[in-house]
């Protein structure tokens, strides 16, 4: 059943050599690429397990893609059993990569750099990984500060404004990269952004900013969003109230700049 099924995914490919043998799997002489596309189109076609072997092979030959695939199943655990741990070295794998700025490459790392500082937090139980805010801190950096990641920069507002990770707090600080991730749409950052204008004295844009953001977020963020929008909503006299939706709905359609 299984070499049917990887049969069935190599002739969707058409490639022109098996990159599959039908009993000892990937074949040798197989370029790392054609597996990796082989692995993406199995995972696609639902044969999870075919794309997990795939990428391995892939991944052990220098194809920093398919590392970061395997790194995001174990994450998720999608397609094998979710293991953090397995995650977090395939993560590390990828950011001790030379990766040239600009290359198509470089989102692989900046991805795998906020994945590594989320997992450095708080650390993985029962793995050697224990909770380093300070490493956590400087992977974010070097993902906010080079690749420009939102997440990245997201949280790294979200450290100076709580002073962790061995920074100062600075809300001068903190407001610099929440606006920058902010401006590239990542509601949290919006929240958080219009939170802290809203508490110096700039009532009508922060609530306007958090309005905006509560339509723009993920279903996971909302319940906190929405808990901080209205507690300030309450603070706020009615002419203000009326302001900030006016000006939310002009930032929904033009960006938080306006």
């Amino acid at each position: 059943m299984a070499c049917a099924s990887f049969a069935a995914v190599e002739q969707a490919l058409g490639f022109d050599e098996k990159v599959f043998d039908d009993k000892t799997g990937v074949k040798p002489q197989s370029s790392p690429w054609a597996v990796f596309q082989f692995g993406f189109s199995a995972y696609k076609s639902g044969h999870k397990d075919q794309a997990v072997e795939a990428y391995k092979y892939a991944a052990e030959k220098g194809q920093i893609g398919a590392t970061w695939k395997l790194a995001r199943m174990y994450a998720e655990g999608d397609g094998v059993t979710q293991n953090d741990y397995e995650a977090y070295k395939f993560f590390s794998e990828i950011v001790d990569q030379d990766v040239e700025l600009g290359s198509p490459e470089e989102s692989y790392v900046s991805d795998a750099l906020v994945a590594l500082g989320d997992y450095l937090k708080s650390g993985i139980p029962g793995s050697p990984v224990s909770a380093d805010p300070v490493a956590a801190q400087e992977y974010f950096m070097r993902a906010a500060a080079t690749y420009r990641n939102p997440n990245a920069q997201y949280e790294m507002g979200k450290m100076f404004l709580n002073g962790e990770g061995g920074v100062k707090a600075s809300a001068k600080q903190a407001g610099r990269w929440l606006q920058l991730a902010a401006e590239k749409g990542h509601a949290g950052a919006q929240a958080t952004l219009g939170n802290l204008l809203f508490h110096s004295g700039k009532v009508v844009r922060g609530l306007a900013m958090m309005t905006a953001a509560l339509e723009r977020a993920a279903p996971v963020d909302q319940p906190w969003i929405r808990g901080m929008q209205e507690e300030a909503f309450a603070l706020a006299p009615e002419a203000d109230r009326r302001t900030a939706i006016a000006l939310a709905d002009d930032m929904l359609t033009k960006g938080i700049n306006q």
